[in-house]
């Protein structure tokens, strides 16, 4: 079996209005870290979006480039320009066989593209993926419950918490906002 690439955690939460996306750095080829300071989010459209994505590197940045003509396309509608890709993904033979999901984050919506069609909009202000994924968002929720940490503090918190858990996840955080 071929070694498999590991590469993320991405968190994005919302809080009392403000937004924040956090990724660590980390990219592993089977049990060796190939990379600690990869940069796995991006700030976009004059920095009012901030995108962030999982799986196969030269796949995300396929599909964040999609993503940024499809935000031209419909004016920086970032709703718009997610469904439209979400669409293409399902719909175009060479999207589909891409691996990777891409976080998509404004001041006023979060959403998971994945490419199986879906578009999720997180219930509760936080989403998270990759495969320190789950620790972050556990931990997130708790934060969100229990404490008075800002968006910042919360994607920042929970992504350092999922990488003393999971082994794919490094400390070497970057935390993006979207501006308005």
């Amino acid at each position: 079996m071929a070694d498999l690439f590991r590469s993320t955690t991405i968190i994005a939460v919302r809080k009392d209005g403000q937004s924040a996306m956090a990724g660590d750095g980390q990219v592993s080829l089977g049990q060796t870290i190939m990379k600690a300071h990869a940069r796995k989010i991006r700030v976009i459209a004059d920095g009012r979006i901030v995108t962030g994505f999982a799986g196969a590197s030269a796949d995300a940045f396929t599909l964040l480039e999609r993503f940024e003509s499809k935000l031209k396309a419909h004016r920086g509608g970032l709703r718009r320009a997610a469904v439209e890709l979400a669409k293409d993904w399902r719909t175009d033979r060479y999207l589909r066989k891409l691996e990777a999901m891409l976080v998509v984050m404004d001041t006023e919506y979060t959403f998971v593209l994945s490419g199986t069609g879906d578009i999720i909009e997180p219930d509760e202000g936080v989403v998270a993926i990759g495969s320190g994924g789950p620790y972050a968002l556990a931990a997130a929720r708790a934060l969100l419950r229990h404490t008075d940490k800002s968006a910042r503090e919360v994607a920042e918190e929970s992504l350092r918490i999922a990488s003393e858990i999971c082994v794919y996840t490094n400390g070497e955080i970057l935390v993006e906002e979207p501006s308005k």
